[in-house]
């Protein structure tokens, strides 16, 4: 099944390494989708941290050159391929960042990433292989939908995907507020736990509570926040970290026995040197959750849609202000997922 395709489409191009200067726009000639291949008109795209380290060289996979950059986004189903099945043209999709993890563990030949080693979605037409591609929960808008594919999921999988997964009554304590962060808070309330959030803003703790955090600890005041954390939990310790700065030698001396620590990344970019004891006597287990296949992606989308879950979006720029939205990502701060939207 076909519709008609643009003639040419505008999309951004990246070089690994050349910074947000380095971003163009450019105009090609559209493709039109081949066997189980669909053309996606992008509305939203959302950044994370990721796409940072890739325009700075400093991503941990490969990154194809002339990239067209961002794994997240949100559109409409624009024509299909011969032999797509799952959709068809007007449905609301998303995509899952490995378009061929379908479910399982991780393997090799499952690494292939949107906005990486393959091309992303900041463009107005993407063509995306049928089994990367997720519906859009039906309460969400395109912005909203455009922030799950990364932060949602890795929020996700971080505090389910580890074969015993979050329980009611446990609690959790999330780092800082970026997107992971917010999602643990949202995910870890409606499963049931008590969740404990950091930061280092002061006007951000009052939105944190507002969002669901039970307790917010603030670094810059406490910067012992493990042992704040042993306190509020009346020298137990949490259950689970979801450690999204590096953290990890305060995240295990947070920790209570046989606890779980999701090692998400480092937003400084440093790695501070972990006593290798503290492993040993949380009797811990610590897990890099690499985002989530497109089953752990599904599950997900059931729970939001289930409770109607929005997600938190910061500001939303315009597709030809793509460069100052990654600047405003950058330097700002933001309580929120930074989007843009696509004509």
């Amino acid at each position: 099944m076909t519709t008609t395709l643009p003639a040419t489409v505008r999309g951004w191009r990246a070089t690994g390494g050349a910074g947000i200067d380095g971003l163009t726009l450019r105009s090609d000639v559209a493709r039109p989708p081949g066997p189980g291949e669909v053309a996606v008109a992008v509305r939203a795209v959302s950044l994370s941290f990721r796409e940072l380290l890739i325009l700075r060289g400093r991503y941990v996979l490969p990154v194809k050159p002339d990239l067209t950059p961002v794994s997240d986004g949100a559109g409409e189903v624009l024509a299909v391929g011969p032999g797509v099945r799952r959709v068809r043209p007007g449905d609301r999709v998303t995509a899952t960042l490995f378009p061929a993890w379908r479910d399982g563990p991780l393997e090799p030949a499952y690494l292939g990433q949107l906005g990486g080693s393959l091309d992303g979605l900041l463009t107005e037409v993407a063509v995306l292989p049928e089994e990367a591609l997720v519906p859009v929960p039906g309460h969400l808008s395109h912005v909203e939908a455009a922030t799950l594919p990364c932060a949602a999921v890795t929020a996700w999988n971080a505090l389910t995907g580890d074969g015993r997964g979050l329980r009611p009554g446990q609690t959790v304590l999330t780092t800082g507020s970026g997107g992971v962060s917010l999602f643990t808070v949202q995910f870890g309330k409606l499963l049931g736990a008590r969740v404990i959030a950091t930061t280092g803003h002061r006007a951000k703790e009052p939105r944190l509570r507002a969002l669901g955090a039970d307790e917010v600890v603030n670094y810059r005041d406490v910067p012992d926040w493990a042992a704040a954390a042993r306190d509020l939990t009346d020298g137990r310790g949490v259950d689970r970290v979801v450690d999204t700065a590096g953290t990890l030698d305060q995240s295990l001396r947070a920790l209570a026995l046989d606890g779980h620590v999701a090692l998400v990344g480092s937003v400084t970019g440093e790695w501070p040197p972990v006593d290798p004891r503290l492993l040993f006597g949380a009797a811990a287990t610590v897990r890099a959750p690499a985002v989530g296949s497109r089953a752990q992606f599904l599950r997900m989308a059931e729970v939001i849609t289930a409770h109607r879950l929005r997600p938190v979006v910061d500001r939303v720029f315009p597709f030809e202000q793509a460069r100052a939205a990654y600047r405003y990502y950058e330097s700002a701060g933001p309580f929120g997922k930074v989007v843009i939207s696509v004509p």
